[in-house]
């Protein structure tokens, strides 16, 4: 149901300044309480809104702080969408950055993906994909080998795919005003709505391990 998620509160900034650096055991308990008030339990609230609009987004995660500083600086989530394949969000000072990506495969995911890849139908599918993805401001990312893998062509059409062992589309969706607002939630619909081909394409050929 819309409604729930009203934006960030701008006081979520200063609690996230106040933990930049190596904050001791004791700023980070200070802080503690406002932390998962102002700017955890904001995420939360938008991504029960996003699972709303789509079954597809159903299954998701918002972290928890852990004992490392960058968790406490920065406020991420994740949505699931097949085996090892998902969204990924993160609020920071450095406002909301959205990724879509397949990593840390499976064993078998790997073999499965440069197949597909390598087929010319899914193949050619997939780099129109991430062109398209790359044109809309992406940057394309992942795990690269250096050289294509054993039992591929050097000069395949397609090697620079072939080298990826896990692909990740990412890019930062701001620090505007909106993040304060009931607009995030629309923002991030639309960036997910940029990387679905993408995540589906995923879905299809890599989501299981073989």
């Amino acid at each position: 149901m819309r409604g729930q998620f009203t934006g960030w509160p701008e006081q979520a900034m200063d609690v996230l300044w106040q933990l930049q650096g190596e904050p001791t055991r004791a700023t980070r308990e200070r802080y503690r309480a406002d932390r998962e008030r102002l700017v955890r339990q904001p995420m939360i609230a938008l991504l029960n809104e996003v699972a709303d609009t789509d079954p597809r987004y159903e299954d998701f995660s918002v972290w928890h702080y852990r004992t490392n500083s960058w968790w406490w600086q920065h406020q991420g989530a994740v949505i699931r969408l097949g085996r090892k394949i998902e969204i990924g969000l993160r609020f920071s000072l450095d406002g909301l950055r959205i990724q879509g990506a397949w990593w840390y495969p499976d064993p078998g995911q790997v073999d499965m993906f440069r197949k597909a890849v390598a087929s010319e139908r899914s193949g050619r599918e997939l780099c129109a994909i991430v062109e398209d993805v790359r044109k809309k401001g992406y940057d394309i990312s992942g795990d690269v080998m250096k050289r294509p893998p054993r039992g591929y062509p050097t000069d395949h059409p397609r090697t620079n795919l072939l080298r990826h062992r896990s692909l990740i589309a990412a890019r930062p969706l701001g620090c505007e005003e909106w993040l304060h607002t009931p607009e995030a939630v629309d923002r991030v619909l639309s960036a997910a709505a940029d990387l679905d081909a993408l995540l589906m394409w995923l879905v299809r050929h890599v989501k299981r391990a073989a």
